[in-house]
């Protein structure tokens, strides 16, 4: 019976962590068109935004929610997203 409170807690844990990572990612166009709409970024998340955003689609605007409900429809008007993420050199470490 000792067993019983960490499977219990283990359960939860798998609830909550699921919850957590679930995203939608939405990457409005200059005419304010959705152009982008799926669970995974349309940009390496690892760089500043402002800096990958403008390669894959001039002019929009990216949005990502916690909750995930209508990304189940992926939407991919991103001709250029693998292509140009790939490309970005690494930031260089300041030099002052």
């Amino acid at each position: 019976m000792k067993a019983l409170p960490y499977a219990a807690a283990a359960l939860a844990s798998v609830f909550f962590s699921q919850s957590a990572a679930a995203y939608c990612y939405l990457v409005y166009g200059p005419d304010q068109d959705i152009v982008y709409r799926a669970p995974e970024p349309p940009v390496d998340m690892s760089r500043q935004i402002h800096e990958t955003l403008p390669l894959v689609a001039p002019g929009s605007t990216l949005v990502f929610s916690p909750d995930s409900h209508g990304c189940e429809l992926t939407i991919n008007k991103l001709p250029l997203a693998s292509a140009s993420v790939q490309r970005i050199r690494p930031a260089r470490a300041d030099r002052g």
